[in-house]
């Protein structure tokens, strides 16, 4: 049983923290495109797509080409369905789309029509973006976080984020898979796996995991079967994919984003956010999705600090002046294929004009214990015993036990690989007021926020901390799990505050990532010095399908 070390005990990514617990207690049819799933078996030979005419096409792109009517919302709708149904199933079998909308082109022919008699309503106005299957659509597309126990549920309304995307003239486009309900069944789970969509591959070799949970929307993105898409983290989920597939990733502040509509695990630590190839588009789906939501009382703090535009921080210039702080995670300073990466993300934004502290310490490392894990076993049995009462007496299933008896009496099907420890652990817990819990939470809120994030930052004048986001993607193993290469996801993660990870560089072709962390509310901040590291750095590279990594010299 592995542990990752993040430099200070009790710092995971739920990946790794998973392990420890268990120690520690046609495309318009009539109905939604389903994919079916598969075994996955050895990764398929290396495939050669053919050339995408859309290829690493920006929001802003796409915009002009449908200003000046080279293309329209259908025609780039039917491009990027077209993409999906080359190469999620077939060819190399990427399978990081669950299913399509019915409705996808019917929806652009509106927006088209709206477009050519009142104009656009901004920059989403036709733009295709893929969410995660865990985020509510009350549409023909269901909601099941790729578990069989929801299959064919659809819930009575949208989550908020969807109905924000919809308000702003996107389409939406389909369900990524993901990590089965989020990566919070097993200790020994494969990424990306879930039990609807089969196993996600990485686009740059695809023998190797893409990480989780948002497993799809980050290869989605990163393979262009999408302008952008939408994952959503508790831990992790949304900066490790988007490190390991070579794309941009923004973890908002908890509360930014709403996560009505959205399958829980923790009320403190989950968020929504974008998954983009660059930091512009990033930014600009960010925008689409704020706003105070009273069916969810963690956003009503965003009151006067949500932003709906973060364009006007991309500022090339903005490392200038700027005092970044650069945090090491042991587990990621002891991997060879790391320190060369971040120092020449350091090196970069040194030239470019930034301040550079290194190294800063956080005052609260090893205290925090297992308190993260604590947590979220609690806030997982409450949270998602709340959301599948509020889908009626037709959903599946309407507790987490019931989630569990389900899984048991389709084994075959629904545990194949991995089984339901955390679940199991979960379901023992007692309400949220219990002594232990609260206890917990202190702990999460004093180590990470005060004496963490708020304390490293304060002490050095920092605008931001800098940090590897993770290792380079581990094989595929349905056999024993994932395979922990380290990560600093939690830091961000479990104080509630935002993170960006961005591209910074190749080991063996698979990409590597630098994040950016801050204080809450400090997505501007984050914003202007992520864009401005990726104008200077270029780093990412389109994936190209490889059978395996680059191993050869």
């Amino acid at each position: 049983m592995k542990e990752q070390d993040d430099g200070f005990t009790g710092a995971w990514t739920r990946r790794a923290l998973m392990k420890v617990g268990l120690a520690g207690g046609a495309l318009a049819a009539a109905r939604p495109l389903l994919f079916p799933t598969a075994p996955a078996a050895a990764a398929p030979a290396p495939a050669s797509p053919a050339p995408f005419e859309l290829a690493e096409t920006t929001i802003a792109d796409l915009l002009k080409a449908m200003q000046s009517g080279k293309e329209t919302a259908h025609s780039i709708t039917e491009k990027y369905l077209a993409r999906i149904d080359e190469l999620n199933t077939k060819g190399p079998e990427l399978r990081a789309v669950i299913e399509v909308n019915p409705e996808a082109l019917a929806i652009a022919d509106a927006l088209d029509a709206e477009r050519r008699a009142k104009g656009p309503r901004g920059p989403l106005h036709g733009i295709p973006i893929l969410i995660k299957d865990n985020i509510a659509t009350a549409d023909r597309m269901t909601t099941t976080a790729g578990s069989l126990a929801l299959e064919g549920s659809i819930p009575a309304r949208d989550s908020f984020v969807a109905a924000r995307l919809r308000e702003a003239g996107a389409i939406l486009l389909g369900k990524a898979n993901l990590s089965e309900w989020a990566n919070i069944r097993s200790t020994r789970s494969s990424s990306g796996w879930s039990s609807r969509g089969g196993q996600c591959r990485n686009p740059y070799a695809l023998d190797r995991n893409a990480s989780g949970s948002s497993s799809g929307s980050a290869v989605a993105a990163a393979a262009n079967l999408c302008a952008a898409a939408v994952g959503s983290e508790t831990d992790g989920s949304i900066v490790s994919p988007s490190s390991i597939c070579g794309i941009v990733g923004i973890k908002p502040t908890v509360g930014l984003l709403s996560r009505s509509g959205v399958i829980p695990i923790s009320h403190t630590q989950d968020t929504t956010g974008p998954m983009a190839r660059t930091v512009a588009d990033a930014a600009i789906l960010l925008g689409a999705m704020t706003g105070v939501d009273e069916r969810d009382e963690a956003t009503l703090p965003s009151r006067g600090k949500a932003l709906t535009d973060y364009t006007k921080f991309l500022d090339p210039g903005g490392l200038k002046g700027a005092r970044i702080g650069v945090y090491h995670s042991s587990s990621l300073d002891k991997n060879p294929l790391i320190p060369p990466v971040l120092a020449a993300a350091v090196a970069a934004m040194k030239a470019a004009g930034a301040t550079i502290v290194d190294p800063v310490k956080m005052p609260s490392e090893g205290k925090a214990g297992n308190a993260e894990f604590e947590v979220l076993l609690y806030e997982l049995k409450a949270d998602l015993n709340r959301y599948l009462a509020d889908l009626g007496p037709k959903a599946p299933v309407h507790t987490l036990k019931e989630v569990i008896e389900f899984n048991e009496r389709h084994r075959d099907r629904v545990m194949p690989y991995f089984g339901q420890e955390i679940f199991l652990q979960a379901e023992a817990k007692g309400p949220l007021t219990d002594p232990a819990y609260n206890k917990a939470l202190a702990a999460c809120r004093r180590h990470f926020r005060t004496e963490g994030i708020d304390a490293m930052l304060a002490k050095h004048k920092l605008d931001a901390l800098v940090t590897p986001t993770g290792g380079p993607a581990w094989l595929i193993d349905l056999v024993n799990g994932d395979t922990d290469t380290g990560s600093t996801s939690s830091l961000a993660a479990v104080a509630g505050y935002p993170s960006i990870t961005v591209p910074a560089g190749f080991a063996f072709g698979l990409p590597l990532a630098v994040s950016f962390i801050g204080k809450a509310w400090s997505e501007p901040t984050l914003i202007k010095l992520a864009f401005a590291f990726e104008q200077a750095t270029k780093v990412r590279k389109a994936p190209r399908f490889l059978a395996t990594a680059e191993l050869r010299a």
